[in-house]
């Protein structure tokens, strides 16, 4: 997801503009660029490639001014070169985008029609000709915006600078997020509130079709039917010690280690210790009415949905679905009356997950919503509001977000089961003993790093790598796969432990390593003889497992990494720790880059 910040200020502002895009980081991308407005002028630098090539360009070439907009872009729409880099620009306006405008080819045809330039080839530069083509025939900035919003088809947020307007910026949002922050004599514009921090703790969140006027005395909003509106201005909370990596080399090792003091957070919020029972935020339906869940998420989100699905059916006797958001809509699923649509989200805004969120809404299902960060859209635009409490996670693999997340959704089968009548007390105090193990349980697993560390060069050569797991595990296998997948670029691929015989077991020979998650239990012996398949081949077996497996099944292993003995409820987050340190390891070892692997952006804010 690309970022976007704007100061309209009473001092300089390239240099916090800047710092406002170090911010943002973490999204992912692969150019960034600035403008200000000074003097009459609009003063553009743009450099493709990490933040330090703007700084660098902005060193040799300055950018005076006291208002401007900056942006970090994640490629659509043409490779990551200057000229795509926004802001893009006109002779009366510079502009910066987030999203896709899905008519950009139509808009630009008639706009090279009448005579219009491009000098990129993104989608974005349409939207700065449309609005400049207006305010050249004599429209002010305003008035243009109002025209030009109704003609974009898509997702965009946008921010606007006008060359003869110095104390002014023009924001509009449809489908992205954007935030307005006021500060004294200054006021900003954001993609979210973590952006503005060191700004400014006053913000107010643009609803859905909203645009804005921004000037140094505060903000002027109106609707998608160019009514002036008030939205209301809330403390963010956010603080920009928060994005700090302190003593850890990379903001991922520092999420890994920070999950038991998360999760405990997150779990503080969902049980009441007095009773020992679990507590939901409150809502106005009934649960017990509830017939059928259908999860939907993307990516680390979605096996999040899987291990709950696991859950709702094993616990509440509740009849789960998972999809993927970007399947869901199109394949018309079958949605009955008293349906919970249940969406997993970090961001709360990831682009397909919010389109099946509203599309499961006009068919009348009741929506719950599992989210990161509780002014998102998907929040407020949820019947439960479940959210997790990571925090700001700032690498892109997702981490502390996915325990988080596990920890609320196994309170919320807990607490479903209760409601209808398939746990009673004595089984939800059980239930919530274990849940409340969980933080020691990952503190334990965090005691391993060394020797996962010390284990990643025999798995980082790998040009292949097979993850397994049965049951709850076989979420866990994809995770894994997709952590090593994410940010060491090394192909992986995680299966069901009794599907290998059905397909992968071709695949495996001395250089193909195979990670098996294998907690002792009911289907131990079954994994055994799974790994020994694998040996029989040449294969080397990674045993994952508390002490009593790598006893039973740990010699002639490649490595073993023990895990404490645990309750199966709470082993998903448990053995969420080694397959993170494993794929952060092999990835150092590999020299990647761990916080912004190549092509991945934090938030997929567009389809």
């Amino acid at each position: 997801m690309c970022g976007i910040i704007g100061i309209v200020g009473k001092d300089q502002v390239a240099e916090r503009l800047v710092d406002g895009l170090r911010r943002m980081e973490y999204r992912g991308y692969d150019s960034a660029g600035v403008c200000t407005v000074h003097d009459g002028e609009l003063i553009r630098r743009r450099a493709p490639g990490k933040l330090v090539n703007l700084v660098h360009e902005l060193a040799a070439h300055p950018a005076p001014g006291t208002t401007g907009i900056a942006h970090t872009r994640w490629a659509t729409h043409g490779a990551p070169t200057a000229a795509n880099a926004h802001p893009h620009a006109t002779a009366e306006l510079a502009l910066v985008h987030n999203g896709i405008i899905e008519n950009f080819r139509q808009l630009r045809e008639m706009l090279s029609a009448r005579g219009r330039s491009f000098e990129s080839e993104t989608d974005t530069e349409v939207v700065a000709h449309l609005v400049s083509e207006l305010v050249e025939a004599g429209h002010s900035p305003q008035d243009a915006v109002k025209a030009a919003l109704p003609q974009l088809r898509g997702a965009f947020a946008l921010a606007i600078a006008f060359r003869q307007y110095p104390d002014m910026l023009i924001g509009a949002r449809l489908g992205s997020p954007l935030v307005v922050g006021y500060g004294e004599g200054e006021t900003y514009l954001g993609s979210d509130a973590l952006a503005l921090a060191p700004l400014t703790q006053r913000i107010a969140y643009l609803d859905e079709g909203d645009w804005v006027v921004i000037t140094r005395d505060g903000a002027q909003i109106f609707n998608c039917d160019n009514e002036p509106v008030l939205r209301e201005i809330t403390l963010s909370g956010a603080s920009a010690a928060e994005i700090e990596k302190g003593n850890y080399r990379h903001f991922m090792q520092k999420e890994i280690f920070e999950q038991p003091t998360v999760v405990a957070q997150t779990l503080r919020s969902y049980i009441r210790q007095l009773d020992q029972s679990v507590a939901l935020p409150q809502f106005d339906f009934d649960l017990s009415s509830i017939n059928r869940v259908t999860i939907v998420a993307c990516g680390t989100s979605y096996y999040a949905g899987m291990v709950a699905k696991y859950w709702f059916e094993q616990f509440a006797r509740l009849p789960a679905d998972i999809d993927f958001a970007s399947e869901f809509r199109y394949r018309e699923p079958v949605m009955e009356p008293g349906g919970l649509s249940l969406f997993i989200s970090q961001s709360g805004e990831t682009a397909d997950t919010l389109a099946a969120l509203r599309h499961c809404k006009a068919h009348g299902q009741t929506i719950a919503v599992v989210v990161n960060v509780p002014t998102s859209s998907m929040a407020r635009e949820a019947d439960l509001l479940l959210p997790t409490h990571a925090g700001p996670e700032i690498g892109v693999a997702s981490t502390k977000a996915f325990t988080c997340q596990l920890a609320v959704l196994a309170a919320l089968a807990a607490h479903m089961a209760v409601k209808r009548g398939r746990m009673d007390r004595a089984e939800e105090a059980e239930v919530v003993k274990h849940l409340l193990e969980a933080p020691a349980s990952l503190n334990a697993a965090l005691a391993h790093d060394d020797e996962i560390a010390a284990m990643a060069p025999l798995i980082a050569p790998a040009r292949d790598v097979l993850y397994l797991g049965r049951g709850q595990d076989y979420p866990l296998a994809l995770e894994g796969a997709l952590k090593l997948k994410e940010i060491s670029y090394i192909h992986a691929e995680g299966y069901a432990s009794g599907e290998m015989k059905h397909g992968p077991i071709a695949l495996i020979d001395e250089a193909v390593p195979v990670i098996v998650l294998a907690p002792s239990g009911p289907l131990f012996e079954k994994t055994v003889s799974n790994m020994q398949e694998v040996r029989a081949r040449g294969g080397k077996v990674v045993l994952i497992s508390d002490r009593a497996g790598i006893d039973e099944a740990g010699e002639g292993c490649l490595a073993t990494i023990e895990m404490p003995k645990v309750h199966p409820l709470i082993a998903p987050l448990v053995y969420a720790i080694p397959v993170q340190l494993l794929a952060y390891h092999v990835a150092c070892v590999k020299g990647t880059d761990v916080d912004q692997p190549r092509n991945l952006a934090k938030s997929v804010t567009v389809e």
